[in-house]
């Protein structure tokens, strides 16, 4: 799973997708796993990582990692 190379991210969490035109905003944590999905970390390597750092169940995390990466998706963000 990858963002797409076109993409836009700064470290502060703004997203621009040139592509489309569209700009986004994520909180620390979305962009943390921008980070991750930049250095080609797979959806449990990026689980894993956030575990490590935050205190929250596993089952939780990985839920909120999957809606993530969902709405990357949806938002033409990733790469097919």
């Amino acid at each position: 799973m990858k963002l797409n190379k076109n993409l836009a991210v700064s470290e502060s969490g703004f997203i621009f997708n040139p592509s489309t035109g569209d700009s986004f905003s994520v909180n620390e944590i979305g962009a943390e796993i921008l980070t991750l999905l930049k250095a080609d970390k797979s959806p449990e390597e990026i689980a894993i990582k956030l575990m490590e750092k935050y205190d929250v169940e596993k089952p939780i995390l990985e839920k909120d990692v999957d809606d993530f990466l969902m709405l990357l998706r949806d938002n033409s963000m990733m790469q097919k």
